[in-house]
């Protein structure tokens, strides 16, 4: 089969490389109809995740068919429609049994593209599949459906739900990619007073305001003198960092009230400054994570009901053999206009749908 294998910092290619098979009784065998490109793939091919070992197949979402199931898979069989999670659960470990997937010490968490081989191929090797793969509904399009394998289900747990976004609340959103992007649509379920979202691109606070922000700036004093000026000075209630980089956290920390919450779901790749000479004494609280999926079923069920703005949130599609070029698009999103990038799902001329 051919997958996006990565060959050390700056390298990955598109090659023929062994079908993936059955290794233990819980796994499932996939084949890929639908993939997407994340930001964390970026970071890994930057260097950024050194625990990615030269030779690992990238990806960690897709929508595809299961071909076939080790003996003690029961949720699904061959011939059913799934949608493949970022995160891998045991089920057994004390992590996956408070709901803590992420975390998994039983062999899971989030291996895909990262400790094991990924989805970014034609096929994939899904361990414990009864827990990291999801039947899905018909009415869902895959490339639809492939946004609730990482990027709304960590938006929503890792910024809007560990944020505690509350009616009448000021949220601040610093990124306005995918993940922020989703952040904004997923805050607007907890009615807060206002949105702001906070961005380089003016294409990307375009797509802000399209997906529910009620007011955008571009990042530096511009952005802070905004929040103050809506605040009366007081500071967002809550600010959702979405891009990993130290300068987006420090501002993240500047403009949220006494009492807040900063809500970091950025990928940080280089140390950030914590200035607890001035925090200490403003009961602020700062959440990190990495996301759980254990959302995936309502978010699916909402998608299925027409309440999560997918499809807005995809801007180009590709064939999966044009996998190169799609990585090209996405890392320069700057001008490109790209938003999310998906790979097959039936698609076979490229479709570019700029964002304005």
């Amino acid at each position: 089969m051919k997958a996006l294998v990565f060959h050390g910092s700056g390298e990955s290619a598109w090659e023929e490389i062994t079908d993936p098979g059955l290794q233990e009784a819980t796994d499932a065998i996939v084949r890929v109809d639908a993939v997407t490109i994340c930001g964390t793939d970026l970071h890994i091919l930057k260097g950024d995740v050194p625990e990615v070992r030269p030779g690992t197949v990238l990806g960690h979402e897709a929508v595809g068919e299961v071909v076939e199931v080790g003996s003690d898979v029961r949720g699904v069989r061959p011939g059913d429609r799934v949608l493949v999670s970022c995160i891998t659960a045991c089920g057994r470990c004390r992590f996956c049994r408070e709901g803590t997937y992420g975390q998994c010490r039983g062999g899971g968490g989030w291996i895909l593209g990262h400790l094991i081989n990924g989805t970014q191929a034609e096929y994939v090797r899904v361990p414990y599949a009864d827990l990291s793969v999801y039947p899905l509904p018909g009415a869902v399009d895959s490339k639809d459906a492939v946004l609730l394998a990482d990027i709304f289900p960590t938006a929503y747990e890792v910024g809007v739900l560990n944020g505690r976004v509350r009616p009448g609340d000021t949220v601040v959103v610093v990124g306005a990619g995918p993940i922020g992007l989703a952040a904004i649509a997923t805050a607007r379920l907890y009615t807060p007073e206002k949105i702001i979202a906070v961005d380089l691109a003016p294409s990307r606070l375009e797509a802000a305001k399209r997906l529910g922000a009620d007011a955008v700036a571009a990042a530096g004093e511009e952005a802070e003198q905004l929040v103050a000026d809506l605040t009366e000075g007081l500071g967002a209630d809550v600010v959702i960092e979405a891009v990993g980089v130290p300068e987006s956290f420090e501002t993240c920390m500047r403009m949220v009230r006494p009492g807040g919450h900063v809500a970091n779901v950025g990928v940080h790749g280089k140390p950030a400054t914590l200035h607890l000479e001035d925090l200490w004494i403003k009961n602020v609280t700062i959440t990190t994570g990495l996301v759980d999926t254990y959302s995936t079923p309502t978010l699916l069920r909402m998608m299925a009901a027409g309440r999560l703005p997918a499809t807005s949130m995809v801007t180009h599609t590709f064939p999966l053999d044009r996998m190169e070029e799609a990585y090209d698009v996405f890392s320069k999103a700057g001008d490109t206009g790209a938003l999310k990038v998906v790979l097959g799902g039936q698609q076979h001329d490229v479709l570019t749908v700029r964002a304005s």
